[in-house]
């Protein structure tokens, strides 16, 4: 991989699920300061949300926005999972 992410990248399901964790990795502090623990997921789900309507868009009308919506969501567990797997398996969960 000699490039930065690019269109085509962020046009997959990978790129997306990278630019998530990565864009929410690097600007939950923020988030963390003001809200409990749960908004980090609520947060990466409209992360990935705007990343999938612009880049990912799936067909037209209201199948389009449901499909969308639904690739956003796969995209968000794909990034937060992807995290807890790769950074942090052993982390001790409040209950």
């Amino acid at each position: 991989m000699n490039e930065f992410m690019n269109y085509e990248a962020l046009a997959t399901f990978g790129g997306l699920a990278a630019a998530v964790a990565i864009i929410v990795q690097f600007t939950k502090s923020i988030i963390k300061k003001r809200f409990a623990d749960y908004a980090i997921r609520i947060y990466a789900f409209i992360i990935a949300l705007v990343l999938t309507f612009i880049f990912a868009r799936s067909g037209e009308g209201v199948e389009g926005i449901a499909l969308t919506v639904i690739n956003a969501i796969l995209v968000t567990l794909a990034a937060l999972g992807g995290y807890e797997v790769i950074a942090d398996p052993f982390a001790e969960k409040k209950k």
